[in-house]
């Protein structure tokens, strides 16, 4: 049987890359989306092209009904999840702290932390041992906006990315012996639509300059990071992090 696993926000960038990875590692991938059907549908026509198995199920994360939904789902037409990824976040557009409202702040909590949080529960009732699963893997895309603060642009977003860290490490540790394992990447700078979601979708361009390797990323070598720590190779490490950020 194909191992199972569930990609949040999986109709874009870094999920898309996840998806069709992990898709051409053997995996039945849920591509989970919140609005855009037409982009996670052709995710899921590129994995199925390349052979795999692969379907789109809607779900606001940051809704607890949905997520509860969007498991029962992938039970039904997948099977038991095997491997979760927490990529599915926002930022909205570039602004200093005293600018914020607390409307945006909910926001991206909701669907930055509160959103993960839900989904591993989802997914740690049924990868745990104690609840008769038989483990797993759940990797969490936090950023390097966590230990950097993104001044000036997206404290918030840092903030959030910073809670989603120590929810790594805690989870980890939680359930280190029930045989799930738990880490993160920390992207840097990756060429995605993200940036544009921020009001500077060239935002990679301008910065790249100042990073050592002196180029942006690209979403599938953040997705090779992903798949390594989801992997056997990665048997035993929990609770840690990758760097994917060109050295900043």
């Amino acid at each position: 049987m194909d191992p199972i696993i569930v990609i949040t926000g999986g109709s874009r960038g870094i999920g898309a890359a996840t998806a069709c990875l992990a898709a051409e590692r053997g995996y039945a991938v849920c591509v989970n989306y919140h609005r855009n059907r037409q982009a996670a549908d052709a995710v899921v026509e590129t994995i199925r092209q390349q052979g795999g198995k692969g379907v789109a199920i809607a779900a606001d994360i940051a809704i607890e009904s949905d997520v509860i939904k969007l498991f029962k789902a992938v039970d039904n037409q997948l099977g038991p999840i095997t491997a979760l990824v927490n990529n599915a976040g926002i930022l909205e557009q570039q602004m200093r702290v005293e600018n914020l409202d607390a409307a945006r702040l909910n926001r991206v909590f909701a669907a930055n932390v509160t959103g993960s949080f839900l989904c591993a529960r989802e997914a740690v009732k049924r990868m745990s041992t104690k609840h008769g699963g038989s483990g797993g893997a759940i990797v969490n895309v936090s950023s390097v906006a966590a230990r950097l603060g993104a001044p000036g642009e997206y404290v918030d977003y840092a903030a959030s990315k910073a809670a989603i860290d120590a929810m790594t490490i805690g989870l980890a540790k939680e359930v280190a012996e029930e045989k799930i394992r738990v880490n993160a990447v920390r992207p840097g700078f990756i060429y995605t639509d993200i940036h544009a979601d921020g009001g500077e979708p060239n935002r990679v361009d301008r910065v790249k300059e100042f990073l050592p390797m002196k180029r942006g990323g690209q979403p599938r070598e953040v997705a090779q990071a992903i798949l390594w720590l989801l992997s056997s190779e990665a048997s035993y490490t929990t609770g840690t992090f990758i760097e994917v950020a060109g050295g900043r």
